[in-house]
């Protein structure tokens, strides 16, 4: 009985073929398969075309509002521009920088120390990143990688949210292939930028030491960097994975204790706390949907930076 309850405890947090619906709805609906056994489609299949259907809509018709260069109107609109100027003026620009070795912030040193005039006829004072602000920016040209992934990862995020529906990025598999994209995308800039052999060269820091000394730990650097730097996009999946999948999971064992005292009378006080928990949770949830989402592109952001931008 127990494994019973586990199995409809858990089942769906899980990938499947079928969508549970309320049972007025009919309990639950199957995918059509149209290519059969070939090529199964699955419930997170699904969610993830109908996140990318919706930041399409979105962000479409948010450019076409836009195109004619006065400001949106309404909340919605609003929201959604907020967050993506928020990406492009705070974490891409900065982060990765503008072509010169360091973000937007280091205008504010980096020419103030030699003599160029006042700030005010150069643009570089406390504030000298703006000079960016409204116009192109050389980090811009990842803003369009950047900014997919977040409202994507956002989307996939808060469809789970939704009672019977469920979140992709709580599947490993998913998580992996985002992960596979920011890496190549980290390899492109950084070859890019510096070409094959700059880039494999930039992976091992300067090393002061005699020469046969030296000989002998840069091909050990150069390995542990080359693995380390696969690492770190294979963890970028795993974190975000773990994230969702774990708050999906707490809160099927919440609601799992009422199934647990279905049987017997405490379910009567058991039923009332396990919905409050629920919903504390899932408010919970909301705001790591976003954060998680944030995490995701800001690493990638870090690590498109440091590829283009060795130190």
């Amino acid at each position: 009985m127990a494994s019973g309850h586990s199995e409809d405890v858990f089942h769906h947090v899980r990938d499947s073929q079928v969508f549970e619906l309320p049972r007025f709805l009919g309990g639950e609906w199957h995918i059509p398969q149209l290519f059969g056994d070939f090529f199964p489609i699955t419930k997170f299949m699904v969610l993830e075309v109908v996140a990318g259907l919706i930041t399409l809509v979105i962000f479409r018709t948010l450019a076409q509002k836009i195109a004619n260069g006065e400001p949106v109107r309404g909340r919605f609109w609003n929201f959604w521009e907020a967050i993506a100027l928020f990406l492009r003026d705070e974490v891409v620009r900065p982060t990765i920088g503008d072509g010169h070795g360091h973000g937007d912030h280091g205008d504010e040193h980096g020419h103030g120390d030699h003599g160029h005039g006042s700030h005010a006829d150069h643009g570089h004072g406390s504030h000298g990143h703006e000079q960016h602000s409204s116009g192109w920016h050389p980090a811009d040209k990842f803003l369009p990688y950047i900014w997919s992934t977040f409202f994507f990862i956002l989307l996939c995020n808060l469809l789970g949210a939704i009672p019977w529906m469920g979140s992709p990025t709580g599947h490993i598999w998913v998580t992996g292939v985002l992960a596979i994209g920011t890496f190549a995308v980290v390899v492109m800039a950084g070859v890019g930028e510096l070409g094959i052999g700059g880039f494999l060269a930039s992976l091992v820091p300067p090393i002061d030491a005699p020469g046969p000394l030296k000989l002998l730990l840069v091909p050990g650097i150069f390995f542990l960097e080359l693995v380390g730097l696969f690492i770190k996009h294979g963890v970028l999946a795993v974190r975000l994975f773990a994230n969702i999948m774990a708050g999906h999971t707490v809160i099927s064992v919440i609601l799992g204790f009422i199934l647990a005292a279905s049987d017997s009378a405490l379910v009567y006080a058991v039923a009332p706390a396990s919905v409050l928990g629920q919903v504390g949770v899932g408010l919970l949830e909301l705001f790591v949907a976003f954060l998680q989402a944030y995490v995701f592109v800001f690493l990638s952001t870090v690590f498109i930076g440091a590829a283009t931008h060795p130190h």
